[in-house]
Formats: C-alpha cells, sequence, structure tokens
C-alpha cells in the first residue's frame, strides 16, 4: 500500500527524491577499477567479516546517479544488514569521476559492469555474487545477465531491477510527453553540466557547441551520446543498447519491479511478452509507486517498499 497522502505517480517519485533520510553506513572501502584500459570507474565496498562467502551484490544507479544517490544507500544498508556484501558502483564519469575516463557513460556499457564483477572474482575471490539495478541501471543489469545467458561466471546467481528502462526510445520519448517534462527538465540540466565538465577536462575531444538548440532527451542522445559513443544516432543507440533484446536469455532467477504509473517507464508489449514467457524472470508490477520511489507506510522499516523487496528477493541466493 502507498503511504497515506502519497498517492499516484507523481507523488510518489517527487517524494522520494526530497524526503529527507538518515541512511548509516559504516565506512566503505574506496576503489578505482579499470574496466577498460585507460577508464575506471569508483565503487564503494562494503565488507562482511567473511566476504569470500557471504553473497555479494553490485548496485548500479540511474540516469545522473552516482553511488551517492539514495537508493543506492538504502539498498547498501539493508543489504549489509542481511550478511550480504554490498558494492556501489559508480559509472563512468559518475559521483565526480570524470578525470577517470576519456569517454561518456551511456545505457549500453553493460560490459563495465561485468569488468567489474570480475575484479572482485579475482581480487576477493567472491564465491557468489548477484547484480540489482535502478532505472538505467536496471537495464544495464538485465542487459548483462541476458548477454551471459547460460555462460555468465560460476558465481553469477540473480539479478534484480527496479523500473528497469528495458525500452529506452519509448522511455525517451515518453519524458518529452506535457506532463513529465519537469523530470527531462532535470535530466536534461544535470546532463548538460556533466558534458561542460567533460569538455573542460578534454576540450579537444568534446564540443559544447553540440549542446545548442537540444530540446529533450532524444535530442541529447542523438547529438552527444550517439556521435561520441559510436552509434549512428539516437535510435541506433537506444534499439543497440536497450535489455528488451536480450531479457528472454536471462538464465539466472530474476526479479523485475515495475509501478503501472512510472511517469516515464514504458513496457513495450513485446518485451513484456518476452518477460513473462521466461521461467526465471518473476515480474511484480504495483498499481502504484511511480518511478523507483515504491514509498509504503512504515512497518517496523523506512517504508522503502522496493528496495526491501530486492533484499528479501536476494536472500535466497
Amino acid at each position: 500500500m502507498p503511504r497515506r497522502g502519497l498517492r499516484g505517480g507523481h507523488l510518489q517519485t517527487l517524494a522520494s527524491f526530497f524526503l529527507p533520510r538518515r541512511i548509516a553506513l559504516p565506512a566503505a572501502e574506496r576503489r578505482l577499477i579499470e574496466v577498460e584500459p585507460g577508464v575506471q570507474v569508483l565503487c564503494h565496498c562494503h565488507w562482511q567479516q567473511d566476504r569470500r562467502n557471504a553473497l555479494t551484490v553490485i548496485v548500479v544507479h540511474g540516469l545522473e546517479g552516482s553511488s551517492e544517490s539514495q537508493y543506492m544507500l538504502g539498498i547498501a544498508a539493508k543489504g549489509l544488514a542481511a550478511g550480504m556484501n554490498v558494492v556501489r558502483m559508480n559509472q563512468r564519469n559518475c559521483g565526480g569521476t570524470d578525470a577517470l575516463s576519456p569517454t561518456l557513460y551511456h545505457s549500453g556499457r553493460s560490459r563495465d559492469v561485468a569488468a567489474l564483477a570480475q575484479n572482485l572474482i579475482e581480487q576477493d575471490q567472491i564465491s557468489r555474487f548477484a547484480l540489482a539495478g535502478f532505472s538505467m541501471g536496471g537495464n544495464l543489469v538485465l542487459k548483462l545477465a541476458g548477454e551471459w545467458g547460460r555462460e555468465g561466471p560460476t558465481q553469477f546467481r540473480a539479478v534484480a531491477a527496479v523500473c528497469p528502462s528495458m525500452n529506452l526510445a519509448a522511455s525517451a520519448d515518453a519524458l518529452h510527453l506535457p506532463g513529465n517534462r519537469v523530470y527531462e527538465y532535470y535530466f536534461m540540466w544535470k546532463l548538460r553540466e556533466h558534458f561542460k565538465v567533460k569538455a573542460r577536462l578534454s576540450p579537444q575531444v568534446f564540443d559544447t557547441s553540440r549542446l545548442r538548440g537540444l530540446a529533450s532527451l532524444r535530442d541529447f542522445d542523438d547529438q552527444i551520446t550517439a556521435y561520441y559513443c559510436g552509434f549512428e544516432g539516437a535510435t541506433d543507440y537506444y534499439q543497440r543498447s536497450a535489455a528488451a533484446n536480450v531479457v528472454d536469455r536471462i538464465a539466472v532467477p530474476t526479479l523485475i519491479l515495475h509501478a503501472a504509473n512510472d511517469p516515464f517507464i514504458r513496457i513495450l508489449p513485446e518485451t513484456r511478452r518476452k518477460v513473462l514467457s521466461n521461467p526465471s524472470i518473476t515480474f511484480v508490477e504495483t498499481e502504484d509507486g511511480g518511478h523507483c520511489s515504491f514509498l509504503a507506510q512504515p512497518d517496523g522499516d523506512d517504508g522503502r517498499w522496493a528496495e526491501r523487496q530486492v533484499v528479501e528477493f536476494l536472500r535466497g541466493f
């Protein structure tokens, strides 16, 4: 049940963003992981005393989020309390790490997550791990699970995704609807500022004049993301980066949480059929919850229903 006074997709989404949270976490180990030559990402690792035998959960944030996003901290606190290792991953350039990568992050870089998992297997000798992601991060972890299929690392046990943007084009276009422009304005402001930082660091590579006239996320992805990341345009980028292409190949236990009133995440009928026909996937669609919010009445906890569901699901592995 949604929290009293917070019914509706927009109210849920905005409330989760603005409501203050007090999340107590022990100090994390900061680790730089090279995900490809010359490209590093920053991770915050929380370890149990016996890190090898505890389940390690790699958590990936959404668009313009970071390892410090509230849901990242919330899932870390709940996972640690449940006896899990938790690794909060920053995508390329996120969390103040623009100088660590000459490239941009985007929704198709699932191999960065794979490189992190391999590092933990080799360096920390973890015996089992799971992936969890929110929104864009949800697309990334589902995409990787589908790409791995039955050929992933033997330590790979499960995956969980909250409001994953599996159909990137449909979700980007939904952001441009009149009722969703507040979200698009926010993302565009963050993306523009982020790109300006990259241009100051590498003026010979990134040209801020390409920001002129951009009015939508699709525009940004067409003129910036696709241009600098090797795609032919936004349409090509969305098509090649969508987890919808491979979700039917996922072969480990998977939890997907989605709210029917999510303001801008869209699941197309074909993708829904793939999800529902895959016996490895448990798909939970709630009537209310907004985007990555799912604020419920506190019942001896903080009322963050999705975070609790993810941790409870992963307890079994």
